[in-house]
């Protein structure tokens, strides 16, 4: 079993819009990686696939998941601007809360990422065990 090695280190605090642009950068990768899906449950049937309600709903679902999922990161980025630089937060606590290896990292080590920050040219069942 691995151990938490940020439960062990010292709590420092961090530019409360720095973690919030992290988290918006976060949510604009889940929108994207979302928006990917669309087209594989389309297939090659095209506009055929739109005949079924059952199908219709579902890609109505997925919109309405990306849609929102970049509303809240916009909102979060436009609430951001008027937070000053100056106020911090310690995030060691809720960063431990995170399961996912990679966004706990994202999100705890003061790193601003530009683009997409997922791995967008593995294949197909590319994965990595933790």
């Amino acid at each position: 079993m691995q151990t938490d090695y940020q439960g062990h280190m010292p709590h420092v605090e961090e530019s409360l819009p720095e973690v919030l642009m992290r988290v918006v950068t976060e949510l604009h990768d889940v929108a994207y990686l979302i928006e990917r899906i669309e087209p594989q449950l389309l297939g090659g049937r095209g506009a055929s696939a739109l005949d079924s309600p059952e199908e219709m709903m579902v890609l109505q679902g997925i919109d309405l998941a990306v849609q929102k999922t970049r509303g809240l990161a916009e909102f979060i980025d436009t609430i951001t601007a008027a937070i000053p630089d100056t106020c911090l937060v310690d995030v060691t606590t809720a960063v431990n809360l995170v399961k996912l290896a990679d966004m706990k990292k994202a999100l705890g080590n003061g790193m601003l990422r530009h683009g997409h920050s997922q791995p967008l040219t593995k294949a197909a069942g590319d994965f990595e065990a933790f």
